[in-house]
C-alpha cells in the first residue's frame, strides 16, 4: 500500500510542474538567511528527483554542501497552480546523466558545452510537496466567489494538498 502510494503521489506531483519552465531554487546561506535564485527545470519525466543545470563553483553548490535542505516553488498563474517542493540536494558530476538531459538550449548558460569542466548537476530529492491547483476557468471561479456569497461560507478556490514521498 505505501508503495502505491508513494508511485501516486510522484505521479500527482509530475502532472503539477509538467510544463513549468522555471523555479525558484531556495537554500540556506551559511549565516542561516534563505537565498532563491530561479533555474530552468529539465524537461524529463519526474520519478522523485528534481535535476538542475549547474555551475560546480557556484554559491548554491556551496551551500548545499553546508546544509541539504533546499525549497523549490513553482508557480503557473495562466492555470492557477503553485507548487512547493522540499527535499536535500546534492551536486551530481555524472557524465552520463549529465548527458541523458542535456539540450542543445543549455549552451547559452554552459558555452563549452558538454566539455564544460565546471558543467555540473544539482539532484533534489523530494522529500515533500504541498499544491494549490484551482480551475483556470474565470466562469467557474466567478460561480465559487458567487456561491461563497450565497451560502456565507470562505470561498475554496481549489485543491490544496500536502503530499509525502
Amino acid at each position: 500500500m505505501e508503495n502505491t502510494k508513494s508511485k501516486e503521489a510522484v505521479t500527482k506531483l509530475g502532472e503539477l510542474i509538467q510544463g513549468i519552465k522555471v523555479a525558484m531554487l531556495t537554500t540556506v546561506d551559511d549565516d542561516g538567511s534563505l537565498r532563491s535564485r530561479p533555474m530552468a527545470t529539465q524537461d524529463a519525466e519526474f520519478e522523485g528527483d528534481l535535476w538542475f543545470f549547474t555551475r560546480a563553483s557556484t554559491a548554491k553548490v556551496h551551500e548545499v554542501e553546508h546544509d541539504q535542505h533546499v525549497n523549490v516553488s513553482y508557480a503557473d498563474p495562466g492555470r492557477n497552480r503553485y507548487v512547493s517542493v522540499s527535499g536535500r540536494a546534492q551536486l551530481v558530476r555524472d557524465k552520463i546523466k549529465v548527458e541523458q538531459l542535456w539540450s542543445p538550449e543549455l549552451k547559452a548558460w554552459f558555452p563549452e558545452g558538454l566539455e564544460d569542466s565546471e558543467l555540473a548537476l544539482l539532484k533534489v530529492t523530494v522529500e515533500t510537496a504541498e499544491y494549490w491547483d484551482s480551475p483556470s476557468s474565470t466562469v467557474v471561479q466567478i460561480a465559487g466567489f458567487v456561491k461563497a456569497l450565497v451560502t456565507h461560507q470562505p470561498y475554496e478556490p481549489g485543491d490544496n494538498e500536502k503530499i509525502e514521498l
